[in-house]
């Protein structure tokens, strides 16, 4: 291993790992705000730092940077009678699982070092020299003898625009052009661990969370953490076994337990939601119950046993539970991102641009360089994971809290019997698809088409709705403001009588 590739091991794991912990702190800050909305109350406004006189409050983002520190300052509690070394131990247990679970998970597209400004096509290279307000948006021209028409981005023979000298192909996919400069390491794959197992090691590391959880119930020498460590055990062990199930029907379709390989498979086709609804569903759903919140906090049912495993940790070790279940929501969100919506792809956004095509009539095509590309992708990567994040939270606060025997009997005889079946239809429509002729193929190629059209129309409807609602109207912003000044003026009348 060279001291590049180190380097870029390093960086890569920065990214990751500074999305996600940085993710966490901010959604303890939008499960407050969405809660407060949802509920029709003011929410976190009351942090606040003072500089020159001003009070700063930033909408109540200072929320986590007060948690910090209350968690740091907190005292370190552990009972007497506690085994002091698995007391401390479990809450990193707990918070270790989700950041590793991350390493296999890529977040774009490979990254050509040597072709940054250029734009990669599915097959060469095909301009470069690339700024702001220059000629790369104009296709390039066959200018070779005995060159044929322009098609998907290359000539037949060659392709020659300015005099630029192109290189050799380049797949659609994961590879980059075939010379590399002097110096420079070629292909960079955007994810951590770049290696087979895939899927497996996501859910060899992902079963750890239960040993954490099982011995913070154990090591704590009270009933209440005992009986939510067994929950907590019993929940995790039978949602595990209906999540991994519900991604076998995935991994038919895609042929493939690399989540790399998956990603590039729905770039290819369409979106892995759309061959796959159930599977999504089912995942999601066991999704949620792993992360152990309502409407699954059956092992820190407060009403019942306190606050289960977690009775008697304080200070840090509570904040490594605490931020360990924000981590696990983003954690789970990456991965139905990856195996399900697509990972970093958007549709019609190739590797070498933007190409808006039904079957072989293009539309509209427009090149864009090989960094723009990669950072549209991570842009679309990290934005899906962020709206997954936000529905996460709105289950949480719309739905109510299981009995336990209904949260056994939603695992073990609903989910679990759904993921056989699908299972089994998988293969079924797989064997009587592989059976039909090509042209039925093809027709189911222009299929996917029309639903990568659709998506992108979706998605573009929904971000400007978004944008409407947040700009359009000003009632709701001034209906708001103005209970805010009321919450705030009840405040300081409060603050007065306490401090006369």
């Amino acid at each position: 291993m060279t001291l590049s590739s180190i380097i870029w091991t390093v960086v890569k794991i920065l990214i990751v790992v500074g999305f996600i912990v940085n993710l966490s702190a901010i959604l303890t800050w939008m499960e407050r705000r969405q809660s407060a909305m949802m509920q029709d109350r003011v929410g976190p406004n009351r942090a606040e730092i003072t500089v020159f006189g001003y009070k700063i409050r930033l909408f109540g983002l200072l929320y986590p940077i007060a948690d910090a520190v209350k968690m740091f300052t907190k005292e370190d509690f552990i009972p007497p009678n506690a085994d002091k070394v698995l007391h401390s131990l479990a809450p990193m247990l707990s918070l270790f699982p989700p950041l590793v679970v991350l390493g296999v998970v890529p977040f774009t597209d490979t990254l050509c070092l040597d072709n940054l400004h250029e734009v990669v096509q599915k097959n060469g290279v095909v301009a470069s020299n690339w700024h702001f307000f220059s000629s790369w948006i104009e296709q390039p021209s066959c200018s070779l003898p005995g060159a044929k028409n322009f098609i998907d981005g290359c000539c037949v023979i060659g392709c020659q625009t300015a005099g630029v000298v192109h290189q050799p192909w380049a797949e659609h996919f994961g590879t980059c052009p075939a010379n590399v400069a002097p110096g420079m390491i070629g292909a960079i794959h955007m994810q951590v661990i770049d290696f087979n197992p895939g899927v497996l090691y996501v859910f060899a590391l992902a079963g750890m969370g239960i040993v954490g959880a099982s011995i913070a119930g154990w090591s704590s020498d009270n009933k209440f953490s005992l009986m939510g460590g067994l929950r907590a055990a019993s929940q995790l062990v039978s949602y595990e076994v209906a999540m991994g199930l519900s991604i076998v029907g995935a991994i038919m379709v895609y042929g493939t337990i690399r989540l790399d390989e998956m990603t590039r498979w729905q770039g290819d086709h369409v979106w892995g939601v759309f061959v796959q609804p159930l599977a999504f569903i089912l995942f999601l759903t066991a999704a949620i119950a792993e992360t152990k919140r309502a409407p699954f906090d059956l092992p820190e049912g407060e009403s019942e046993i306190v606050a289960g495993y977690l009775v008697e940790y304080s200070g840090m070790k509570f904040g490594m539970f605490y931020m360990g279940e924000f981590i696990e929501i983003a954690t789970s969100s990456a991965l139905l991102v990856a195996i399900f919506l697509g990972g970093y792809n958007m549709p019609f956004l190739h590797r070498d641009g933007i190409t808006i095509a039904v079957g072989d009539a293009v539309v509209w095509k427009q090149h864009i360089p090989h960094i723009l590309v990669i950072l549209m992708q991570a842009g679309a990567f990290f934005g899906k994971i962020f709206v997954l994040c936000w529905f996460q939270m709105f289950v949480r606060w719309t739905l109510p809290r299981f009995r336990y025997d209904q949260l056994m009997k939603l695992g073990w005889r609903m989910l679990l019997p759904a993921a056989l079946a699908n299972i089994f239809l998988t293969g079924v429509i797989l064997i009587a698809f592989d059976r039909t002729g090509t042209e039925f193929q093809e027709r189911m190629g222009v299929v996917g088409d029309f639903v990568n059209l659709a998506t992108a129309i979706a998605i573009t409807f929904v971000q400007l709705w978004i944008v409407i609602g947040f700009f359009g109207s000003t009632q709701p912003a001034i209906r708001r403001n103005a209970f805010n000044k009321r919450a705030r003026s009840a405040g300081e009348i409060v603050e007065k009588a306490l401090a006369s």
